[in-house]
């Protein structure tokens, strides 16, 4: 028996002469965070973390030893554990580890290890709910980091027999929705596809990273003549998004579990800027795999995921829709899938927990919609979105939506739910009320008085009727309207945001009555909007003085080019869900079929230049994995409208009873539960 102090993490040793010693990075804390910066014991009780730290960088890494598979689990015959299966999930967070190790040419090897916590809370089922009153739980995790005793090595299987009876025995107790999941690739469906499909999943297929041998995601671009590829050789958390749907509606749900999982592990750790850590639950904006030597050998490698929280992007700016996008696709794979036992895992409902609560913070800013810094989001360069862009609202809205579905409701959480519902109410009457513009609308604004002080103010954020731009004037049609791109004190950016505006529409962030101006305007601006090529990013583009001034004299967002009204295929399948939603899938049909007609002839491009969208954009990546995955994805939904009704969001009539501006004597405060339910019946 081999004993292990606690300062030491997992390690690997044999009783023969020639032995290999693998040992994890040493700190007080195994976990990736210094829990000392939270107050919050209760989602401190929460908080685990699998760490791990290559001594020859300043990153921390969550990494696999690769080449030859074996396992090290944490297991317990009586409980089931918190792993997945063993086919999909090879570092499971917290609750159980496994490492693919080369060592030489030693065979691999099973050790069980039976740790001796405070708590067995380790060892217990996915469930949280058997723990809303355990408050041992929580004095795990506070203090100085993990209270275990030493880890013993209770067996070392060196029998190949052994391994295989062992491997089974921690598949038979993962806790995956097995039926749901099993031979997926069965349940594909079968139907004729054209040439143009088939060579668009080929290179879905081609875009799949893996590690440690499993499947856990897509490179950006994977256009082989690409000599600098920068960073788009990395997998993003939004980019991923539409292939995860797309493997998802073929049937294939353990990429999207693993990328899931593994994104989670990367959760909070303490990237840096000057000096400087981002607020604990942040979600990187991207992550690699990256092949390094073992303890400086040559003849053993290991893979690490190196994440990137926005220390090495471009104004160096974090990514504020990662975490939001994680909790959409989570919901997704569960509605996909039928594995719901993946939302009610510890480790999954601390993330989202995590998430909210760092979305959820009070601060100094007076408004519901989220507050954020210019390129946060998919629009990551300066283009005049700093303060509360509609794309982030509109996500925020979506994942608060989805967290009020999969949190599970103790003692624990029911007050984060409580606040999901507020901030819900207040945030869908803020936008519907104010970002809102139409004929009507703009008629009033440009009426406007200023200067207006009292509660009673009609116009609340001293808004000057001389911002209504001109091309707005004859460019809104009557029938149609949308939600503006930004509103602040004194600035309103009437700029057309296509992102927002369809994500508006998928979870109904608008009411029925909004969500059909949006489209009837997309219809009614065709020419503006889709042209050659499907979408516009936004309209219109930033021009003369005002292009220097707002972005900087960005060369890249030149007008009509990039995010500056530029033409992205990927927004394909964000508007085929929003078309399938209101009845309109003629007009998604349409998009589709010109925008097949050249993405394969033009190889795929990011993103395409000019105001018809005629020109493969001057900087575009070639082969872009969003592209071929936003293609792929519309047509599949469109031959499933049964599955797209299970990603959006039918109207909350809940929302009306959970208003936030309570009435009271001093009317301060003015209740806008009867405006809110004006909107919804409209």
């Amino acid at each position: 028996m081999i004993q292990m102090s606690s300062g030491s993490c997992i390690g690997i040793a044999t009783m023969k002469p020639c032995c290999r010693i693998l040992c994890n990075y040493k700190s007080p804390s195994i976990f990736g965070f210094s829990p000392t910066k939270f107050n919050d014991s209760a989602i401190m009780g929460m908080l685990s973390r699998s760490g791990r730290h290559n001594s020859t960088h300043r990153h921390k890494y969550n990494t696999c030893h690769t080449q030859i598979v074996g396992y090290i689990h944490v297991i317990n015959p009586n409980r089931r554990d918190f792993s997945v299966s063993g086919s999909n999930w090879a570092l499971s967070r917290n609750f159980s580890t496994s490492f693919c190790v080369n060592i030489g040419s030693f065979r691999p090897r099973v050790v069980s290890l039976i740790p001796h916590v405070a708590s067995d809370f380790r060892n217990q089922s996915t469930s949280v709910d058997s723990h809303a009153h355990d408050t041992s739980f929580e004095k795990i995790y506070i203090q100085s980091g993990l209270n275990v005793k030493p880890l013993v090595i209770h067996k070392i299987e060196t029998d190949q027999s052994k391994l295989e009876e062992v491997s089974v025995e921690r598949c038979d107790q993962s806790n995956v929705n097995v039926d749901n999941l099993k031979d997926l690739s069965e349940n594909k469906v079968q139907k004729e596809v054209s040439e143009i499909e088939k060579e668009a999943w080929k290179l879905l297929q081609d875009a799949v990273v893996t590690y440690c041998g499993n499947p856990v995601g897509t490179v950006a671009a994977n256009d082989s003549a690409d000599k600098q590829p920068l960073n788009y050789d990395q997998v993003f958390i939004r980019d991923f998004v539409p292939s995860a749907l797309a493997f998802l509606l073929n049937g294939e749900g353990e990429i999207v579990k693993n990328f899931l999982l593994h994104t989670l592990q990367l959760q909070s750790w303490e990237k840096t800027v000057d000096c400087y850590s981002p607020g604990q639950g942040l979600m990187p904006a991207s992550f690699k795999v990256r092949t390094v030597p073992l303890d400086c050998s040559n003849e053993a490698f290991e893979e690490v995921l190196d994440p990137d929280f926005g220390e090495s992007a471009i104004g160096r700016v974090a990514p504020v829709d990662s975490g939001l996008w994680w909790i959409i696709l989570l919901r997704a794979y569960g509605k996909l899938t039928g594995d719901y036992a993946l939302q009610e895992r510890v480790d999954v409902q601390t993330g989202i927990r995590l998430i909210l609560k760092l979305c959820l913070t009070d601060g100094f800013d007076m408004f519901p919609s989220l507050l954020v810094t210019d390129g946060s989001c998919m629009i990551d360069r300066r283009m005049g979105i700093h303060g509360h862009p509609l794309e982030i609202q509109a996500l925020f809205f979506s994942a608060l939506r989805c967290s009020r579905e999969m949190l599970i409701v103790n003692d624990t959480t029911k007050s984060l739910v409580a606040a999901v519902s507020n901030r819900l109410s207040a945030l869908s009457f803020h936008m519907r009320e104010y970002y809102w513009v139409d004929m009507k609308k703009i008629n009033e604004i440009y009426r406007y008085k200023t200067e207006e002080y009292s509660t009673d103010a009609v116009n609340k954020f001293n808004i000057y009727p001389e911002q209504i731009p001109s091309w707005l004037v004859d460019w809104i049609s009557e029938e149609g309207g949308y939600f503006i791109g930004n509103l602040q004190p004194a600035h309103m950016d009437f700029r057309f945001f296509t992102l927002g505006n369809l994500w508006a529409i998928v979870s109904s962030l608008g009411t029925a009555k909004q969500n059909r101006g949006i489209l009837n305007l997309i219809e009614a601006k065709w020419d503006d909007m889709v042209a050659q090529m499907p979408l516009k990013i936004c309209y219109p583009a930033l021009e003369g003085e005002e292009w220097r001034i707002i972005t900087g004299c960005d060369p890249k967002n030149t007008p009509w080019s990039y995010h500056n009204g530029g033409s992205w295929p990927t927004l394909l399948w964000q508007f085929t869900l929003a078309c399938i939603k209101m009845g309109r899938p003629d007009l998604a049909q349409k998009a589709i079929d010109s925008a097949e007609k050249r993405l394969s002839v033009d190889k795929w491009p990011e993103y395409y230049d000019t105001q018809n969208g005629r020109f493969i954009g001057k900087q575009s990546r070639l082969m872009q994995t969003w592209t071929i995955a936003g293609f792929l994805t519309s047509k599949m939904l469109l031959e499933n409208p049964e599955k797209a009704s299970l990603l959006f969001w039918e109207e909350d009539f809940e929302l009306l009873q959970n208003c936030v501006c309570m009435l009271n004597k001093s009317a301060r405060r003015k209740c806008s539960r009867f405006a809110a339910r004006s909107q919804f019946l409209v």
